[in-house]
């Protein structure tokens, strides 16, 4: 049975991730990693509210380790994306525009894991309302086995042709292991890093 969420998280992450799992086993793996660990240490798992693919699997793995799970989805992806009934807290919105709002609004900091079309444009919209000042909450990127090492490389081909500067680099916590990149999401959103609890 999964352990009862705690009526007031201890810090709350915007997961941005594929409705699907991808090829290689480890993102699937990755995104059970940062749910159990959000779970295991008080937090909230703010999410698409999608039941399929790596979006399932972190929401999963948050609800099994006693994390609170917000999930907000279009009308439109409810069958497509597979509603998550098992949620926290499900809402279900008229538009996307409403839907990434209402993510952002609910939470301390942002993560995206592997994804496609869908998980990059989120990634770059969070990103780009931080660069414009509305808001200031940190942004980062979990590289699980090189997935955004090209397009890393192209965010510094961005800086070398005069586009960004390395102080917009810098605004984004990037790495490959969950389990440093999240304490230290936390810890720029203001908030005491856990200790880890438990098996990772």
């Amino acid at each position: 049975m999964p352990a009862a969420p705690a009526a007031s998280p201890s810090f709350s992450i915007c997961v941005y991730c594929g409705s699907r799992p991808g090829a290689d086993p480890a993102f699937a793996e990755a995104a059970q990693g940062v749910g159990r660990w959000i779970g295991q240490h008080g937090g909230q798992l703010v999410y698409g509210g999608g039941r399929s693919g790596l979006m399932g699997v972190v929401a999963n793995a948050t609800l099994a380790a006693g994390g609170r799970v917000v999930g907000v989805i279009p009308k439109a992806l409810v069958d497509r994306e597979q509603a998550h009934r098992g949620c926290t807290e499900l809402h279900v919105v008229d538009t996307m525009h409403e839907r990434k709002r209402r993510m952002a609004e609910r939470a301390d900091a942002f993560l995206a894991l592997p994804g496609g079309i869908g998980t990059m444009e989120e990634f770059f919209e969070i990103w780009t309302w931080h660069q414009l000042g509305y808001h200031g909450k940190p942004v980062g990127l979990l590289n699980v086995g090189g997935y955004y090492d090209a397009l890393l490389q192209f965010m510094h081909t961005g800086v070398r042709a005069g586009f960004m500067d390395a102080a917009q680099m810098r605004t984004v916590a990037t790495g490959a292991q969950w389990q440093n990149l999240l304490p230290e999401l936390v810890e720029r959103a203001g908030f005491t890093a856990p200790t880890q609890i438990g098996p990772i």
